[in-house]
């Protein structure tokens, strides 16, 4: 278990960097045609869990500001939000609200982690 802190406090800044890449080009490819509403709105797990997971190495690794990082993060998620209407896809603002909580819950267990493993 100390070798996987060991690992995610050396490497947190790019796990973290490579899976917001992958959420913002998942989030902004465009789609050939938008969902049906009903459809659409069974992703909010799908939200939660990234975001989550986008928020958990830091939170593990603690860095000075790691807070920061988590209200940039949900900052990022509100301009993916603004933009998808571009790329034809919903702007959805309980998108907004499943991130930020997927956020809120990844810091709680990464500091959780941490403070566990300390």
């Amino acid at each position: 278990m100390r070798a996987l802190v060991s690992f995610n406090a050396r490497y947190w800044l790019p796990l973290t960097l490579a899976v917001l890449a992958t959420v913002t080009a998942l989030s902004l490819s465009p789609l050939p045609e938008l969902p049906l509403p009903d459809v659409a709105s069974s992703d909010k797990l799908h939200h939660l869990l990234a975001y989550a997971l986008l928020a958990l190495p830091a939170s593990i690794a603690g860095p000075r500001g790691w807070i920061w990082i988590a209200l940039g993060l949900v900052a990022w998620s509100g301009l993916i939000e603004i933009v998808q209407p571009f790329v034809n896809r919903h702007r959805e603002w309980a998108d907004m609200v499943a991130n930020g909580s997927g956020v809120l819950i990844g810091s709680t267990a990464g500091t959780a982690a941490r403070r566990y493993l300390q």
